[in-house]
């Protein structure tokens, strides 16, 4: 997995998701990513980035725990969350930066 400027910097939003598949907390948000995904699949970029496979790329962003989730848009850090979120609050969190 490569992150680019042109993931990150892009006009379209763009969410980073760290996880792994040691963490529980990251098996119980695989049903609610995947509904995310198909929700705002047409307004959004979506990453999947493993921490394990993709340390540097997790270090680079400080990433410290999983699951966790940042928000770009034009290069910028609109959003950033640890750990566990319900559906309902990640749509709306996302939808205010869309």
């Amino acid at each position: 997995m490569h992150v680019s400027g042109n993931h990150i910097n892009n006009s379209k939003p763009t969410l980073l998701s760290f996880h792994a598949d040691w963490c529980g907390t990251c098996q119980t948000m695989l049903p609610i990513f995947t509904c995310f995904k198909k929700e705002l699949q047409e307004d959004l970029l979506y990453l999947e980035i493993d921490t394990d496979t993709n340390p540097l790329i997790a270090a680079s962003f400080h990433i410290r725990s999983v699951p966790s989730l940042l928000l770009f848009k034009n290069g910028e850090v609109f959003w950033q969350y640890a750990g566990l979120i319900t559906f309902k609050e990640l749509i709306n969190q996302i939808k205010k930066y869309l």
